[in-house]
């Protein structure tokens, strides 16, 4: 907001027009902001202007109908399945006691979709070794538990393998009883507890509970040889494989815990190499292979 008003001016908030946002869009981009930056940005100020006409402040939204820049979509990062062995193995490799099992974290993520708080907020009441599940649910404040909220949905139950449900449960023999989260490591979370009866807590500990998740993370990408990337690219990888597999844009967004497709489509629709490869073989075999085994067919057909 402060960046608004320095270009617009600090003027009456009932005074501002549609074409305020239009200079400010133009003075972000001026000064070197991408597209995307500047987008963020007009959310930020969006929001502030609906929280005031949702309080009865302002009639209407003066942001509601702008145009925002376009910019161009990244590519999809997503793993092969050689890079995702070579994560797990290499997790392995790197493993210490005061590590959380990121050879397990890693494979859930690859295999239910699941974004970095939900799987660090995940207890082992989410999980159902009878029924094969892993459900993503919000948590309260108790005296066991933080309160962390879900992105998007309120909760939603995913499919485990019999493998990972195999690796859960040799992991939860390994952990003292009664320990409520499935990944974090138990030093962590006692000192976490202290913080919470000292009334330190923030909420970006529920957030990402874990210290130096990413720099751990980029450490076993390195060690595994693979193109550094990003936690979340796992679950980018997860969805792909989910829809060239044959499951419907439906089943997909719905399990990957977004309000609308839009989000999938633009985010994850990704085409996988193997995808291509096919194409190009079907592609080949019934259709140009026949054109080619018959360049003359037309010539010869046609009238003199």
């Amino acid at each position: 907001m402060r960046h608004l008003i320095k270009t617009i001016g600090n003027i009456s908030v009932q005074d501002v027009k549609l074409r305020h946002g239009e200079i400010y869009i133009q003075t972000c981009l001026d000064d070197g902001n991408t597209p995307a930056t500047v987008n963020k940005k007009v959310r930020s100020v969006k929001r502030v202007f609906q929280l005031g006409v949702d309080r009865g402040l302002l009639e209407l939204n003066p942001f509601s109908r702008i145009r925002k820049p376009k910019s161009p979509r990244k590519k999809i990062r997503i793993y092969t399945e050689k890079e995702c062995i070579q994560l797990i193995e290499s997790s392995r490799i790197l493993s210490r006691a005061d590590w959380m099992p990121w050879d397990l974290l890693i494979l859930m993520a690859l295999s239910t979709a699941m974004r970095r708080g939900e799987l660090l907020n995940t207890t082992w009441s989410d999980i159902d070794f009878e029924k094969q599940t892993v459900e993503v649910s919000p948590k309260k404040d108790t005296k066991h538990t933080w309160e962390w909220h879900i992105k998007d949905t309120d909760r939603r139950t995913l499919p485990l393998t019999e493998e990972v449900v195999a690796l859960l449960a040799e992991h939860q023999a390994k952990q003292p009883a009664g320990y409520p989260y499935v990944f974090l490591p138990v030093e962590r979370y006692e000192h976490l507890q202290s913080v919470r009866i000292e009334g330190r807590w923030k909420q970006r500990y529920g957030t990402c509970p874990v210290n130096n998740f990413t720099r751990i993370f980029e450490k076993i990408q390195t060690h595994a040889c693979v193109k550094k990337g990003e936690f979340h690219d796992l679950r980018r990888t997860c969805l792909t494989n989910w829809l060239t597999n044959g499951l419907a844009e439906y089943d997909v967004m719905h399990l990957a815990g977004h309000a609308d497709f839009q989000t999938t489509h633009r985010f994850y629709l990704a085409v996988r190499e193997d995808l291509l490869e096919r194409a190009r073989k079907v592609t080949q075999t019934n259709f140009v292979a026949n054109l080619l085994q018959h360049p003359n067919q037309e010539m010869q057909t046609t009238p003199k």
